[in-house]
């Protein structure tokens, strides 16, 4: 079966150490990265490797975890998507860092059809929100704003109604108790 691959980047001007911490924020109460709007990323616990979490309807478990450098989340569900996605984070010299999203799934049966009418324009608006939030928690402005087409904005509207959790108005984690 043949994967998918997509990939987000940004270049921003701040030392990996000052990108790592944003990325080292991801789903806990001051996470500076996941854009509010969208269901809520959520984790039972601090990042670590073996942790459970997830976004929406997307669940997953951290598979590999280099605090401040790189976390890689493998598919848990929904059925039908197997593989994974990560953040890293690069030093470009002179004090400038790139922000790297990659993702890697392989959809099976009729999420073949799911990627490209519903999956991948929602992913590709959460995930240029994301680099945007960086690049403004890091300079204070944006300087490519991430794109909002009327699809994508359908599409969310959709998401935060059918998303389990709500969608995310402040940080937070998921509770032991949480399925």
């Amino acid at each position: 079966m043949i994967a998918l691959l997509n990939v987000h980047e940004r270049p921003l001007p701040a030392p990996p150490e000052s990108v790592g911490a944003l990325l080292d924020s991801l789903g806990c109460p001051d996470d500076r990265l996941w854009p509010p709007g969208w269901p809520e990323l959520r984790f039972q616990g601090p990042p670590a490797v073996g942790v459970p979490g997830g976004h929406g309807p997307i669940s997953y478990v951290v598979s590999h975890y280099v605090p401040g450098r790189w976390i890689r989340f493998r598919f848990t569900g929904p059925r039908g998507f197997e593989g994974f996605h990560e953040f890293s984070v690069e030093s470009l010299g002179e004090g400038r860092s790139l922000l790297r999203h990659t993702l890697v799934v392989r959809p099976y049966g009729w999420r073949w059809l799911a990627w490209p009418v519903v999956v991948r324009p929602v992913h590709d608006a959460v995930f240029g929100q994301v680099l945007e939030r960086a690049e403004r928690a890091l300079t204070g402005r944006t300087a490519r704003p991430a794109g909002r087409g009327w699809y994508a904005r359908v599409l969310r509207g959709a998401t935060a109604r059918l998303a389990p959790g709500g969608v995310r108005k402040t940080p937070g984690r998921l509770r032991k108790d949480e399925p």
